[in-house]
């Protein structure tokens, strides 16, 4: 009975000392649970390289979005002045336009109206003249009243009045008054274009009336491209005249642009308390298109900090690792994984605020993506 006892003590102090040793162990792996060793070969393998921290720009920014856009003054809306049916409409939206090419024709018989009271006016307009100098003639010579010289004087400069007015209509419309004083007369009048551009819509068909309220073509001079961007009430104190703007359309490219902040807005929209800015863009030889939405940063500081390049970073969840050189044994690099602070991203690198820690350090650069997880690649102490 004694023997039972004693072998079942000596087997409880057997299980404690391999509890013991295992917790031992897992506190042993978990300690150096940082530490990565990679062979010379897997170094060479992967293209992996060291490296040290550098001196990068980094950049104080505004996110903003926006549209791509053109001035007011590179904009036209064809509009008639007296309503018509069209009768030609050789364009087509994408059609290349100069200034002065005919866009469209218009038939209407008050056209014709305007023509004939014109003619009748300039007529009319001859034979008061001369009454009038008749008369001032001998209003002057005492031969004539006072009441008919005023009389004709007042009815030719009425004439003259009607006159001018309707000449000044028949050029608004298109119609040379030269012409129509020959006798010539048109039912049509032609629309041209007001500047250079590429017609942008088309709003009519052959056979449709048009009245002076209707847009019947819109034109877009696309040779001075710019940025329409809207910037929230907090950020616009930040904005300035000439600061840099990076841009992309993310709906048609990856590729970035460049642009710099010509005007500030100085009104706020009520509804949705942003600020325009108008922004010019350095390269308007690439193919925009007007309302392409865009987004943009606007760099209101730029500052000089130390960093590395992002393919030095790993991340894990919300954390941000490097490995550095602890120490060379033969073959073998043994790493330390370094949590680090970091600040300010760019497309290539990454600020790092607690840069002492790696002061002097041998970092790797290259090469880490074998390393993500926990040591792949290489192996643990």
């Amino acid at each position: 009975m004694k023997n039972i006892y004693l072998l079942l003590f000596s087997m409880v102090l057997v299980a404690c000392g391999n509890s013991e040793n295992k917790e031992n162990i897992t506190t042993e792996t978990k300690a150096h649970s940082d530490d990565i060793t990679i062979t010379k070969a897997q170094f060479e393998g992967e293209k992996m390289a060291f490296g040290t921290l550098g001196t990068f720009s980094f950049n104080e920014t505004v996110k903003v979005n926006g549209m791509i856009d053109v001035p007011p003054h590179n904009k036209s809306s064809i509009t008639t002045l007296i309503g018509g049916f069209i009768t030609k409409t050789p364009l087509l939206v994408g059609d290349k336009v100069k200034k002065g090419q005919l866009l469209v024709t218009l038939k209407n018989t008050e056209f014709v109206e305007m023509q004939q009271n014109y003619l009748e006016v300039a007529e009319q307009l001859n034979y008061l003249k001369s009454e009038f100098n008749r008369q001032k003639t001998l209003f002057e010579e005492n031969i004539t009243s006072e009441k008919n010289y005023l009389k004709a004087e007042s009815a030719y400069k009425s004439n003259l009045a009607h006159y001018n007015g309707l000449r000044k209509k028949l050029q608004m419309i298109n119609i040379d008054h030269n012409r129509v004083e020959e006798g010539v007369i048109s039912s049509t009048i032609n629309l041209y274009a007001t500047i250079d551009g590429y017609v942008t819509k088309v709003s009519v068909s052959n056979g449709t009336y048009v009245s002076p309220s209707n847009v019947i073509l819109e034109i877009v001079d696309t040779d001075h491209i710019h940025l329409e961007l809207s910037v929230f009430e907090k950020d616009i104190m930040k904005v300035k005249k000439d600061q840099k703007i990076i841009f992309k359309i993310p709906e048609a490219s990856d590729k970035n642009y460049e642009a710099d902040v010509h005007l500030v807005g100085t009104t706020i929209d009520q509804d949705t308390r942003r600020v325009q800015v108008h922004g010019h863009v350095d390269n308007d030889e690439e193919n925009f298109i007007v309302g392409m939405f865009v987004e943009a940063t606007i760099i209101i500081d730029s500052y000089q900090g130390i960093g590395l390049a992002k393919e030095a970073i790993i991340e894990v969840e919300d954390d941000f690792f490097v490995l550095v050189l602890e120490e060379q044994h033969g073959n073998e690099f043994h790493l330390e994984k370094v949590k680090l602070e970091i600040g300010k991203k760019t497309e290539t690198n990454v600020e790092i605020l607690n840069s002492e820690a790696l002061k002097d350090k041998q970092i790797l650069v290259k090469g880490t993506t074998m390393l993500l997880n926990d040591g792949e690649g290489g192996h643990s102490h």
